[in-house]
Parts: C-alpha cells; sequence; structure tokens
C-alpha cells in the first residue's frame, strides 16, 4: 500500500495527515481535559494518573523492544508477513504472563479504588499490546492514513463516553472508560474492518531468536525511556497523595499538549522515514535537520506562549481550585520546548541499529532523575518534580546531540540561534507591555495581550531572519504534495 510511491512523497503525506488528524485530536482532547477537569475531583485524576504510571512503567517487560525489532530492517524481517505473525505471538505470550501479575498484585496489595484502575488499565493495556502489531505495520510502510483517521475516531468516541458519564456523576470510571472505548475502536479499526494484517499464530525459530536477541539490545532502553516518563508520577503518587498527583498530572498534561500538534505526527513518520534511509547519510541528515528544525521552531513558539498566559488559562478555563499547579505547570513547559527532539535524534540512532547509545544516555538521565526527585521532590513539592524531569531533559538531549553527531551533519546554531532570539525578545516585549497601566483589567485582556505581542515578537525574528528557508520549505512541500 503506497510502496509505489517515493519514500519523500510518503513521509510528506503522512506528515500531512497526521498534522491534519492532530489539530482535529487536540481541539477535542484540550476541550475534555477543560471539561473533565471542572466536573472531576483533583483526587480522582491523582488515581488514575498513579493507577496509569504504574502499568505503563510495568507494561515495558511484555513489549520487550519487538516493535522496533519489527521496525528494524533486516533479512528476519524482510517478510513483513511472517514477521508480523512471530511478533504477534511473542507479544501475545509476554502480554499474558504480564497482565496475570499485575492482576494479581493489584487485587492483593492495592486498595480501592486504585484496584479498581490498575484491574482495568491492564485489560486495555493488553488488548492495546497486541493492536501495536497492526499499527507497527503502517509505521513501517510509512504510510499514516487510517492511523491518523483512526486517531479523529478514538477522540471524538472517547470525549462523548467521558464527558456522557462525568455529567451523569460518575468520577474514575469517566477517565478507565476512554481507555476501554480506544481498545474496542482500535481492534475493530485494524483487524475488523479492511484489516492491515489478519492475525496468526507463528513461532519460527531464526525470527524469534532475532526479535528476542533485538528486543534484548532494546529492552533495557525502552524501559529506561518508560521510566524517564512516568516515574515522577509514580513516585508523586507514592509520597505527595493523590491530591499533589492530580495537581501534577494536569499540570504535565496541558502543558505537553503544544508538542502533539507537530511532535507527535513529525516523530511517527520520521521513525519509518529514518528506518528507510539508513543506508543514505546525505538524506538521512536532511530528513534529520528538517524534523528538528520544525519541532524547535514551533516548541519555542507554543512554549513561550502558554508561559505567558499560564495564569490567566488556569483561572479561566480550569477555575482557581487548580492554581496550586501554576509553578509546576510553567517549569513542565520546558518539555514543550526540548522533548520533541528527544524522540526523533533517538529514533535516528535506533535506526541505525545503534540502541546502546541511546541505552548510555537514557542510564545517565535516569540516575539524575531519581537524584532529582528524592532531592527536590521533598522540598518543593509538585514544582520540585518538574524542576528534576527539567534537568534530566535538558542534560540527555546534549548528550543524544553529540553522539548522533556521528551519524548525521547538522549545525547547533542553524536549529537554535534564530528561536532563541525569538523568544526570549518575544517574552520581554511580551512583559513590558503588560507592565503599562490598564493592561490587566481582566484575565482575558491580559492574556490577549501577551499572546499577540509574543507572536508578533516571535514570528517578525523568524520571517526577517528565515526567510529564504520557509520559502524552499514551502516550495518543496507543494512539489511533493501536488
Amino acid at each position: 500500500m503506497g510502496s509505489h510511491r517515493t519514500i519523500a512523497q510518503r513521509t510528506v503525506a503522512s506528515i500531512l495527515w497526521n498534522a491534519a488528524a492532530n489539530s482535529v485530536v487536540l481541539v477535542v482532547a484540550f476541550g475534555r481535559s477543560i471539561a473533565l477537569a471542572r466536573l472531576l475531583p483533583v483526587e480522582i485524576f491523582g488515581v488514575y494518573a498513579f493507577a496509569g504510571a504504574i502499568v505503563g512503567l510495568s507494561g515495558m517487560l511484555p513489549q520487550f523492544g519487538l516493535s522496533w525489532a519489527f521496525l528494524h530492517r533486516s533479512a528476519e524481517t524482510q517478510h513483513e508477513g511472517t514477521a508480523a505473525a512471530n511478533y504477534f505471538t511473542l507479544q501475545l505470550l509476554f502480554s499474558s504472563i504480564w497482565a496475570g501479575a499485575v492482576a494479581l498484585g493489584a487485587g492483593v496489595l492495592a486498595d480501592e479504588p486504585l484496584r479498581t484502575a490498575l484491574w482495568v488499565l491492564c485489560g486495555t493495556s493488553v488488548v492495546s499490546q497486541l493492536n501495536m502489531v497492526a499499527h507497527v505495520i503502517l509505521v513501517r510502510r510509512v504510510v499514516h492514513r487510517r492511523l491518523a483517521l483512526l486517531q479523529v475516531g478514538d477522540v471524538l468516541l472517547t470525549t462523548l463516553v467521558a464527558l456522557v458519564l462525568a455529567y451523569r456523576g460518575v468520577t474514575l470510571w469517566a477517565l478507565l472508560a476512554t481507555n476501554i472505548a480506544t481498545s474496542l475502536l482500535h481492534t475493530v479499526a485494524l483487524y475488523l474492518w479492511r484489516p492491515v494484517w489478519r492475525p496468526r499464530l507463528q513461532w519460527d525459530i531464526p525470527v524469534i531468536r532475532y526479535f528476542l536477541r533485538f528486543g534484548s539490545r532494546q529492552f533495557l532502553s525502552e524501559a529506561l525511556r518508560r521510566a524517564l516518563d512516568q516515574i515522577d508520577d509514580v513516585w508523586t503518587g507514592i509520597f505527595l497523595g493523590p491530591v499533589s498527583t492530580g495537581f501534577y498530572s494536569r499540570a504535565y498534561a496541558f502543558a505537553t499538549y503544544p508538542r502533539k500538534i507537530v511532535a507527535l505526527p513529525v516523530n511517527t513518520v520520521f521513525e519509518g522515514t529514518y528506518a528507510e534511509l539508513k543506508e543514505q547519510p546525505e538524506q538521512l541528515s536532511r530528513a534529520f535537520f528538517s524534523a528538528n528544525a520544525l519541532l524547535i521552531r514551533t516548541g519555542f513558539l507554543l512554549g513561550g506562549l502558554l508561559f505567558l498566559i499560564a495564569p490567566e488559562f488556569i483561572r479561566l478555563a480550569l477555575t482557581d481550585r487548580w492554581l496550586p499547579m501554576l509553578t509546576a505547570f510553567r517549569l513542565m513547559l520546558m518539555y514543550t520546548l526540548f522533548d520533541p527532539l528527544k524522540g526523533t535524534i533517538a529514533g535516528v540512532l535506533l535506526a541505525l541499529g545503534k540502541p546502546e547509545l541511546v541505552l548510555k544516555t537514557r542510564s545517565v538521565q535516569f540516575i539524575i532523575m531519581i537524584s532529582g526527585l528524592m532531592v527536590l521532590g521533598p522540598l518543593f513539592d509538585i514544582a520540585g518534580v518538574a524542576l528534576a524531569v527539567n534537568l534530566m531533559l535538558v542534560v540527555g538531549i546534549g548528550l543524544l546531540l553529540r553522539q548522533v553527531r556521528a551519524y548525521v551533519d547538522y549545525s547547533l546554531r542553524a536549529l537554535f540561534a534564530v528561536p532563541l532570539l525569538g523568544l526570549g525578545l518575544g517574552l520581554l516585549l511580551a512583559y513590558l507591555a503588560f507592565s503599562f497601566p490598564g493592561v490587566a483589567v481582566s484575565d482575558w485582556h491580559a492574556g490577549i495581550i501577551k499572546a499577540v505581542v509574543f507572536t508578533t515578537v516571535y514570528g517578525l525574528i523568524l520571517t526577517l531572519l528565515e526567510r529564504q528557508n520557509f520559502s524552499l520549505l514551502g516550495a518543496a512541500l507543494r512539489k511533493r504534495w501536488l
């Protein structure tokens, strides 16, 4: 499907499909998050986030790096159908063992409502892991139309289910129902309706050995990645309680929305692109630079904008009861600036078959993260947790950029200089404009003034200093798309 088109055409088409879907998904999901924050108690978000972090963190065990082994091009995975059948068989075996252990542990160790949340999330996670086989097939082909449409259907269905339940007074199940709906919808869309691939079991020793060998190399790296993403939620849930976890989970969720606008569709598409270009260093370097330049410029724009209007956003959208998360929310915006780079840089190294380099970086990050949580968390509550996350992220980005330089050509100055200048001047002039008498007459007025000044200054800086690059990019996109 789509194999007659060049990799450039498939990449651009897939990015546009994903970007279009994400624009719908983000608007709907953002509105759903605001509505649920108004309808549900803070501690319910804490229970849901804590359970989700436990399931997500332990869920790395059955995955065992299998998706990356399938995505990585090799002799053992050259025949897509055979490789997919062996992948599905291993995933089913590992997921069943893991699910039984988690369900038993939750029944013995957890109290209500955490026990219920763990059981439901464990069951839906198993379904999602099996659905991932079909998902990775489409990513491997760099054909994302179905995945993009599935994102839209998913967010519409889960939003309807969650809001109806929350409006009727249901609390925890309003959140858990979204996971159930997602699992059912993805199963139908990937395996039942015009199936991407028909699931079957197969056990070929050479292929199984390849999956286990590659997975074992990738497993610890993926485990550390998952730990870096979710150990903060687990730590907050254990040591700070459900209320603080609720505030932190919402701060993280809203602060990371901007990265989903561009980072999610770009990184999803470029996983397959990097794998296909791994033997073409010049084209790989161009793809790497284009992806990261786009992520940095959009990330700095959205991160700076949200930093400015954070107080007004919380009061107007979420109500004053969510103001305790303000400092953590602003600190978490560092994720908006730099986290998208983590995924795309690691994607290059993994596509080149260098998971050990990613593993080294994540090992250092994990040590920094745990140290930061233990020192900063008790001192500053959820703001300390956010500081620990930021410190871990900045160190990791620096290490990954250093490692990937051996395989791709890029310029730090070309990547960062102009957006940093735009961010700094935009923040400075927005604060100066806000300081004039009569500006802050209301939250709406203050937020609009800050947003207009910042986006205008940032946009002018990029337009004046990078006009030629924008023209070339626009011409390339028009040519490849049309």
